[in-house]
């Protein structure tokens, strides 16, 4: 069998940060994809202790459900990549980051961005798992 890549993700080894949005958090959308608000329902490729619910940080992929945007958006589940968070979270060169807002940016199953630009910075960690989302960023962090 061949190896597959999923989701546009990026093979590397990620260091632990700071979960900073847990299941039922609201993210503001950073692109132009139409949405404005959405809720986590899910954070995808996370295994916890049983009965605890799975948190995200930034780089995340996740499921969320669209509350504020276009009409034909609103109410439907979409998958959503994790680009800035309000929590303190330290680098592995010991610099230490957060953001003004909790923000992700709406991806399609493959992992292709749905709008074609994002507004305000995104965080590296972000970029480096989702090749896509840097070429298409303002600023990245």
């Amino acid at each position: 069998m061949g190896t597959r890549r999923k989701l546009g993700r990026k093979k590397i080894v990620k260091p632990r940060t700071s979960y900073g949005l847990a299941n039922g958090s609201k993210v503001v959308i950073a692109d132009n994809s139409g949405a404005k608000i959405a809720k986590i329902i899910n954070v995808d490729h996370t295994k916890t202790r049983q009965r605890r619910l799975p948190q995200a940080t930034v780089g995340d992929l996740c499921t969320v459900s669209i509350k504020k945007g276009k009409p034909e958006l609103r109410g439907n589940v979409l998958k959503c990549v994790i680009v800035r968070q309000r929590r303190i979270y330290r680098r592995v060169d010991g610099t230490r980051l957060c953001f003004e807002d909790n923000a992700g940016v709406i991806v399609t199953a493959e992992g292709e961005p749905k709008g074609t630009e994002i507004r305000g910075p995104i965080a590296r960690e972000a970029a480096e798992t989702f090749p896509r989302l840097a070429s298409i960023s303002s600023l990245i962090i």
